[in-house]
């Protein structure tokens, strides 16, 4: 992985791959809602999936700060629905044909594979706390 995909916490620790990649997802999908509502003049979903998309690397970022185990898997379990929210929010987007399948191909396989890590995250959280 390249250096400038890792992002190091406050602490200077080793990066957090689903930090890092919510992160550069958020960034992403700022960059998408400026083009949706200056290219495309579409307002109403460039906000929703703005909204949800840039919830993603919030609630990880919160997760990590959580007051107990039961806490952090909750802030997993918003990142995820939020992830999956902006699924559907980029495939209307996609085929709407609002965005072309090369302008939404690749953020919608990023969103796949946060969800995957997401799940897979509050799997092994849940086989810890039992």
């Amino acid at each position: 992985m390249n250096n400038e995909y890792l992002i190091m916490n406050n602490e200077g620790q080793k990066p957090n791959v689903l930090l890092d990649k919510s992160k550069l997802f958020a960034l992403r999908v700022i960059k998408l809602y400026k083009f949706l509502k200056s290219e495309k003049q579409e307002d109403i979903i460039a906000k929703q999936v703005f909204r949800s998309g840039t919830s993603i690397g919030a609630n990880v970022a919160e997760s990590h700060y959580a007051s107990s185990k039961a806490d952090f898997i909750n802030k997993l379990h918003i990142a995820l629905k939020e992830a999956s929210e902006t699924e559907y929010w980029l495939t209307l987007l996609s085929e709407s044909k609002i965005l072309s399948e090369a302008e939404s191909e690749t953020i919608i396989v990023e969103c796949k594979e946060i969800i995957k890590i997401l799940t897979a995250s509050i799997k092994t959280a849940k086989k810890v706390t039992k």
